[in-house]
């Protein structure tokens, strides 16, 4: 692959606006393993093998199971979720592919699992993964 631009060097105004958004995710009240779950998932959605690497490296320093990380594509076939976590990547499914559009049916369902400040919480982190995903897939970055 031919180099790429680096957003960092840059565009440094852009990138510390990312940064600030990541900075607010890791003030929230979202449990480390909710958060690297749909990370993963998202992740594994856009395609971004640089963060599906780093991301399921922090999943396993959380104490994630490398069944649990192995089964994420395949959750809603899998016994090794809550019914928390299942509402979580189906959100995180949904909001990644936004053009298909959120369902009333997987939206009503997390709302029913978590209060409203913890349900924007998520939100927010499945906005701030997939575009951390963009930036790694449209510069080019690799998985090493």
């Amino acid at each position: 692959m031919t180099p790429r631009i680096v957003i960092p060097t840059v565009a440094p105004q852009a990138y510390q606006a990312m940064m600030n958004l990541e900075k607010y995710i890791s003030t929230t009240s979202l449990t480390p393993v909710h958060k690297e779950l749909i990370k993963i998932r998202a992740s594994q959605i856009n395609g971004c093998a640089y963060c599906i690497n780093m991301h399921t490296a922090d999943a396993r320093k959380y104490g994630v199971s490398e069944q649990r990380i192995y089964l994420l594509s395949a959750w809603r076939e899998a016994d090794v979720y809550t019914e928390e976590e299942k509402a979580i990547l189906a959100l995180t499914e949904q909001v990644t592919m936004i053009s298909n559009h959120v369902s009333e049916e997987v939206y009503q369902n997390a709302a029913r699992l978590f209060d409203e400040k913890y349900l924007a919480e998520i939100i927010m982190m499945i906005i701030t993964i997939n575009a951390w995903n963009r930036i790694g897939v449209a510069t080019g970055m690799r998985a090493s």
